[in-house]
């Protein structure tokens, strides 16, 4: 039972945490990111644990490294 468990719900949660928190280190200067909230952006500069973000307006805003959820690929 515990097989079943593992191999269902735990093993793909991991590769998924693992493909995120890669993703997130290999974040670049130049970017363009969209956060958990959904704010599509532009990285401006990065931190150990911050990234400051460049919107459409260039408002800046500094948001954890954990809160970007993906990065948009140039279509």
């Amino acid at each position: 039972m515990f097989a079943i468990f593992y191999f269902l719900l735990i093993r793909p949660q991991q590769k998924r945490q693992k493909a995120v928190q890669q993703m997130q280190s290999e974040l670049k200067k130049g970017d363009k990111v969209i956060t958990i909230g959904g704010m599509h952006a532009l990285v401006e500069a990065i931190d150990e644990g911050t990234v400051i973000v460049k919107t459409t307006d260039g408002s800046k805003m500094v948001f954890d490294r954990a809160a970007i959820r993906e990065i948009r690929s140039e279509a």
